[in-house]
């Protein structure tokens, strides 16, 4: 459900972006250099954001250490799947709605509302 919420919070953020999009590539800027320009901010919110939920979720599972069954509250390989499931949904809640918003025309960008 996080991934899908997730996916959802940062699509929409992206698709915000397509008529600044559009006026850049109207301007003259290369596709690559627009799509690189969001992917970069986009990556230091992902992992500033997996900072601390990482450390949010190791200091709450002492909370809920009585819950778990077959796991230690502290599982290196839970956090680690955890994390890669996150850190995959969000690189590709970014990149497909970007990937689809440099490939559109400039001037139907900036009707775009």
């Amino acid at each position: 459900m996080s991934c899908a919420g997730l996916y959802g919070v940062l699509s929409y953020s992206v698709s915000q972006r397509t008529q600044e999009i559009g006026i850049r590539l109207a301007l003259g800027a290369q596709r690559s250099d627009v799509f690189q320009t969001g992917a970069e901010a986009r990556r230091d919110a992902q992992l500033c954001g997996l900072a601390i939920g990482l450390v949010g979720a190791w200091v709450l599972t002492r909370l809920i250490v009585s819950l778990l069954y077959g796991v230690s509250a502290t599982d290196p390989l839970t956090f680690a799947g955890v994390s890669l499931l996150l850190a995959t949904s969000a690189v590709l809640a970014c990149y497909l709605p970007a990937r689809r918003a440099t490939r559109v025309d400039p001037l139907v960008a900036l009707r775009y509302e």
